[in-house]
């Protein structure tokens, strides 16, 4: 029997690629312990195998780490991401284990893709809490098969087509994702439906970086989520907020951005040429990271974040909202109130959901920001 509100706060992005990964918990610890349920977003494996791509070195992914989320409150963690691969089956492996360890229950990747496919299921205070978890993005090596370790995915398709006379001209991109990976994913859905309350949806989606944009392919996948039976859909990859939708009376975070995600793969750290490397990440990404954080390499305006709140009720209705956060010179993410920075957050908010074309209806509740969802 319900006894009351069950609120869902959910992070952005989390990397711990720095020493003492708790400290950076502390200013948001107090919210994030006073909920719940925490659901984290796992970003890179956590194995310090051999194996593996540049963004985190393997001393950097210690799976001894992983308790920094656990004493942050965090009990699940969604996988599926472009980096769950970085340090092949072996990482996936130790990453499982590490966050069960700590008794995080994680989702979204495993050893097979039938695994991959499992979701997480949370009860707290009697509200039964079904996540799952794709990756959109790829690359195709960090997707799980019937026999190779990995995640679970919505393979999207991208088309260019020329439509005038004009060899070697400016094409019309078309973008949207493959039927039989809605059909799965539909069907994930479908089967988790009859065992929650509340049905959550990750995604790994959109363009890494970059303000305001959110592509028809985000709001298809999002839409065919709840189309399918979910209640609510959060997103990651960008590193810098998204707009928020409500579709069919249910939440859509189209980019929850970053939370502790402290990594200096994008510094010049380490390189050779680093005058070369901050040019080149200029023409890549458009902007230039502050040189006083070189654990926090990203887009200025990634500074202002929020954490998600869902709440259900006593009469199973479900309220939205978000917790404004900003990351401050420490790079901790901060929680601020209407008066201390809050608003900040919430204009920023407003802006980029109009400027997307989204349709969220947000105001402030104490020191909280609400959407509408009616």
């Amino acid at each position: 029997m319900r006894n009351g509100a069950v609120s869902l706060l959910a992070t952005g992005d989390l990397i711990l690629d720095e020493p003492e990964p708790d400290s950076f918990f502390e200013p948001s610890r107090e919210v994030l312990r006073a909920a719940d349920l925490v659901v984290g977003h796992v970003e890179v494996p956590f194995s310090t195998r051999v194996r593996h791509a540049p963004l985190v070195p393997p001393e950097a992914r210690d799976p001894a780490k992983l308790v920094a989320l656990k004493r942050a409150n965090v009990a699940a963690a969604s996988l599926a991401a472009n980096h769950v691969y970085d340090a092949g089956a072996g990482g996936i492996t130790d990453t499982l284990a590490g966050l069960r360890a700590q008794d995080i229950q994680p989702f979204g990747a495993g050893m097979t893709l039938d695994e991959a496919r499992q979701p997480a299921i949370l009860t707290r205070n009697g509200v039964r809490f079904g996540l799952l978890s794709y990756n959109c993005v790829g690359p195709k090596e960090s997707w799980a098969t019937a026999s190779k370790a990995g995640g679970a995915y919505v393979h999207i398709l991208t088309h260019y087509e020329l439509d005038h006379a004009e060899p070697g001209g400016r094409p019309t991109t078309y973008v949207g994702a493959d039927a039989d990976s809605l059909l799965a994913m539909a069907e994930d859905i479908a089967r988790l439906r009859e065992r929650c309350d509340l049905l959550s949806v990750s995604f790994h989606k959109g363009t890494v970086h970059t303000p305001v944009k959110v592509l028809a392919y985000e709001k298809q996948v999002a839409h065919a989520a709840i189309d399918a039976g979910a209640d609510l859909v959060l997103s990651h990859h960008a590193h810098i907020l998204r707009g928020i939708e409500v579709y069919k009376g249910k939440p859509i975070y189209h980019g929850l951005g970053n939370f502790v995600t402290v990594t200096q793969a994008l510094s010049t750290k380490g390189v050779s040429d680093p005058n070369a490397w901050a040019l080149r990440r200029k023409q890549l990404f458009g902007f230039e990271p502050d040189p006083n954080t070189p654990e926090y390499p990203f887009h200025p305006e990634s500074r202002l974040t929020l954490l998600a709140r869902v709440t259900v009720d006593d009469r199973q209705t479900m309220r939205a909202g978000f917790v404004p956060c900003v990351i401050n010179q420490r790079s901790q993410p901060e929680v601020v109130g209407h008066d201390d920075g809050g608003a900040r957050v919430l204009d920023y908010v407003e802006r980029i959901t109009r400027e997307a074309g989204l349709n969220a209806d947000l105001a402030w509740q104490g020191d909280e920001v609400s959407i509408a969802l009616d």
